[in-house]
């Protein structure tokens, strides 16, 4: 919010700005009431706004509250083969309706089947949250591209990028969403391995649809084309596009009278001998040996997710069960206190205070690495805020 005062024609004094929480007192009055620590989070309330709506998602997702199973969304889709489900030795469920609405069956925490069940759970989550993540990440270089009218970038790295990372890890997030449609039991990572150790054998048990072999063979053909396609074109059309520009001034040189080097030094030739090719070769081909790597190192890389949430969802378990739950079965009030008092300390600094920085450090490294080294290269003219002050001091 602006705030302009009259000011006289011989008056030296300014307009004054206020914005946000520095409108009834200076933002110096305000960090010395805040504090650094508190200064801190009141700069990032907003961040830990959506960490917090984020994390009420997932706990949706889950239909889990601090490790805590809840039948939100109605009743189970699975019941016991006998008294004995929880144990180790036991049957585990057997699904006797219709799947649950919204999110994973409550009923799996406990079971015999729960850590094999979240674990692939979570990694083919990771790995379909990386591969959208990593796509968006090359369509931002398109516009990049589009708004620099450079349609060599367009051509020959948007389009084999795009290419090479949805013939290999975009068919793999096709395969997981067929395999949770169908409820198929195939091995995706025999089907994945052997997509490039013997492509043209029978696929077996592994087959989730008809026609997948011969659609592997085109999809990593696609995927070998790419690698040249995003390393040797592009440095030779400059090459080209750079010696016709070099031709036709010194054509225009040859023709012109009015020409003469000593006026103007900074000729035609003097701009040839600026063109490196053998440094733009190699600045291509690491860019594209890099995109190459980094398409399986980032995607493996996303698995961070699913250590993050396996991580906090076992520390929760722990806390509740070891902590909670055992200090309640005892008929001493001091001992309950206790253990309220332990599980409240370990809730509030481990697993919302500690865990927190860990996964909002981890998200910043996979935006910072995995997902902005496709577009962003950290160029061009420095960032300045908007600013009334500024403005004033233009003027004065």
């Amino acid at each position: 919010m602006l705030v302009i005062r009259s000011i006289g024609p011989h008056s030296s004094r300014k307009p004054t700005q206020h914005t946000g929480m520095c409108a009834n007192i200076s933002c110096l009055e305000l960090k010395l009431k805040l504090g650094s620590f508190m200064e801190m989070l009141f700069g990032g309330r907003y961040v830990l706004l959506l960490m917090s709506l984020f994390s009420i998602y997932c706990g949706l997702i889950y239909n889990e509250f601090f490790s805590v199973p809840f039948h939100i969304f109605g009743g189970s889709a699975y019941k016991c083969r006998d008294a004995t489900c929880s144990d180790a030795h036991s049957a585990g469920l057997i699904k006797f309706r219709d799947p649950y609405p919204f999110g994973v069956d409550p009923s799996w925490r406990g079971s015999r089947s729960e850590l094999p069940f979240l674990n692939s759970l979570k990694m083919k989550m990771s790995i379909l949250l990386g591969v959208a993540q990593m796509n968006l990440g090359i369509i931002l270089s398109y516009f990049n591209a589009r708004f620099f009218h450079s349609s060599l970038d367009i051509r020959y790295q948007f389009v084999p990028q795009m290419i090479f990372l949805n013939s290999l890890f975009g068919y793999l997030s096709l395969l997981i969403i067929i395999k949770w449609c169908i409820g198929s039991q195939a091995d995706l990572y025999h089907v994945m391995i052997y997509m490039f150790l013997s492509p043209t054998d029978d696929l077996g048990e592994n087959e989730l649809f008809w026609g997948q072999r011969p659609l592997q063979i085109v999809l990593l053909l696609l995927a070998l084309v790419a690698v040249p396609w995003m390393l040797f074109p592009k440095p030779f059309i400059l090459k080209k596009l750079h010696s016709e520009r070099f031709q036709g001034r010194n054509y225009g040189m040859l023709v012109s009278s009015e020409f003469d080097p000593d006026v103007e030094p900074d000729s035609a030739r003097e701009h040839h001998e600026e063109f490196n090719f053998s440094e733009v070769f190699v600045h291509q081909m690491i860019h594209s040996i890099e995109f190459v790597l980094g398409a399986v190192s980032n995607t493996a890389s996303y698995l961070r997710l699913w250590a993050l949430s396996l991580a906090h969802s076992e520390l929760s378990t722990v806390f509740y069960e070891k902590v909670l739950l055992l200090a309640w079965g005892y008929d001493n009030v001091v001992i309950r206190l206790i253990g309220l008092a332990v599980f409240a300390f370990a809730t509030a600094f481990i697993l919302l205070m500690m865990e927190t920085l860990s996964a909002f450090l981890h998200a910043l490294r996979l935006h910072w690495v995995e997902f902005q080294n496709k577009f962003y290269y950290g160029d061009g003219y420095k960032f300045k805020p908007f600013s009334f002050a500024l403005i004033t001091e233009d003027d004065d």
